[in-house]
């Protein structure tokens, strides 16, 4: 039965797959883990910007392959008939969810930044939402990273159904489970190592003078360095 899918569903599936397997996680651990790179003197060297290009490069590619497996889907398939409609249920949920992220990210603010830093100018404080974090960049941020997680967590759910539903050969299942659970794996062993520094210190640092480090970082497992620290923190130092 595998071997007899419409080419429309093996293109749906390797889409999908790519999209949400590999391109759309891989995403989410750049942004959360490489605000600071190996070789970076922080905080000395300020808003290193290989996340920012990775992440939105990586997260731009995999909603559109994700757009394109959705047309196909709907051009060919009924949920009504399909012999797995919660597939499609939680694909649609996933859909939504993945062009919210993008929309928000569009509505996120502007940025600023402090006198002779990252997003000032040379005289004066530049006002913005991230280096001030308004109510609207707060909101941003709970909205974005919590619907980003979810999103991520519906995504592996209605790619196993897929997969289910499809027959999938059994290397195809093995091969998707074991790049499922080596992300997994990366994901702790980065946490643990304590990678997850505070998007608003990668950029600007830790003073107190920064309004946004007078203020609880947003998210959950986030390091933070106090003032008087010069370096990185080591393992266990979370605010």
């Amino acid at each position: 039965m595998e071997h007899e899918l419409a080419p429309w569903v093996q293109w749906h599936g390797r889409l999908m797959v790519l999209a949400w397997v590999i391109l759309l996680p891989l995403g989410v651990l750049i942004a959360r883990f490489f605000k600071i790179t190996p070789h970076q003197s922080w905080p000395a060297s300020l808003d290193n910007k290989f996340w920012w290009h990775c992440h939105r490069l990586l997260q731009y590619s995999g909603v559109a392959l994700m757009t394109v497996a959705a047309v196909l889907a709907i051009r060919h398939a009924s949920l009504a008939s399909s012999p797995a409609p919660l597939h499609g249920v939680i694909g649609f949920m996933v859909i939504g969810l993945g062009w919210l992220q993008i929309l928000g990210g569009w509505l996120r603010g502007s940025k600023g930044g402090p006198k002779g830093g990252p997003g000032g100018s040379d005289t004066a404080d530049v006002r913005g939402d991230h280096y001030d974090m308004t109510p609207r960049r707060r909101v941003f941020e709970y909205l974005h990273k919590f619907a980003g997680y979810l999103v991520i967590l519906l995504a592996t759910a209605d790619v196993a159904l897929g997969l289910r539903a499809a027959h999938a050969l059994t290397w195809i299942t093995c091969l998707i489970a074991a790049t499922w659970a080596v992300g997994a794996a990366l994901f702790a062993w980065l946490q643990w190592q304590g990678y997850c520094l505070d998007t608003y210190q990668a950029i600007w640092g830790p003073g107190l003078e920064h309004p946004g480090n007078r203020i609880p970082p947003i998210g959950w497992g986030i390091r933070r360095v106090r003032p008087a620290t010069p370096t990185l923190p080591k393992q266990g130092e979370i605010e």
